[in-house]
């Protein structure tokens, strides 16, 4: 399943976001606010428990999350969206894959990874900020499969048919959420109109 959110207060900030005069501490804040308002939308439909509790007036019967939350960050740009999906989900385990690209094969290759024990039993939240190409998100959907992980969902801010097309080939069974979806990737695989390197603007290397 694709789900392109298409709320006001997203596209305002997105808005914000892609201003080219848009400098680090406003586009931090921004991707933290914006993960955070599509974690409402990402967690409407995971499963529930009853729970008998009692309140101040009597016993009753609650809700409560069936599975555990595990975020997984694709380094480095995800990092800025796990804050505000935890700000909502204080629980939430965090994992981490690094990949980096090879320049011959251009494929994606892991230079680090680590992931909470719970990954198997867990619902598991993929968090980079672009979808260009798909390869990242896909090798990363991968490696959490590889250590367990079956119901898996992946959260990005803007992506690109192609990116999608790609994790869906590979992974039909991990439901992509965007905030926007973007035209294309230019000649240099950068999204249009895109963000830039979301990156190098989140942590003003650049």
């Amino acid at each position: 399943m694709l789900k392109v959110l298409n709320h006001p207060l997203i596209n305002h900030k997105l808005t914000t976001m892609r201003k080219i005069e848009t400098g680090t501490k406003d586009f931090r804040e921004n991707l933290d606010e914006i993960a955070g308002l599509m974690a409402y939308e990402i967690t409407r439909n995971l499963e529930t428990e009853d729970i008998e509790i009692t309140t101040p007036i009597c016993k009753t019967i609650g809700k409560q999350l069936t599975k555990k939350i595990v975020l997984v960050p694709i380094l480095r740009a995800g990092l800025g969206m796990v804050d505000g999906i935890r700000e909502l989900i204080p629980t939430a385990k965090i994992g981490h894959v690094g990949l980096y690209r090879n320049e011959e094969t251009l494929r994606p290759c892991e230079y680090y990874a680590k992931f909470p024990l719970e990954l198997s039993s867990a619902t598991v939240f993929i968090l980079d900020p672009m979808l260009a190409t798909g390869g990242s998100a896909s090798a990363a959907i991968s490696l959490v499969k590889n250590h367990g992980a079956t119901d898996i969902k992946l959260i990005c801010l803007v992506g690109v048919q192609q990116g999608i097309d790609k994790v869906q080939k590979d992974h039909p069974d991990v439901d992509i959420y965007l905030a926007a979806k973007d035209e294309k990737l230019n000649d240099i695989g950068y999204i249009v109109p895109g963000l830039g390197d979301a990156g190098d603007r989140l942590f003003g290397t650049k």
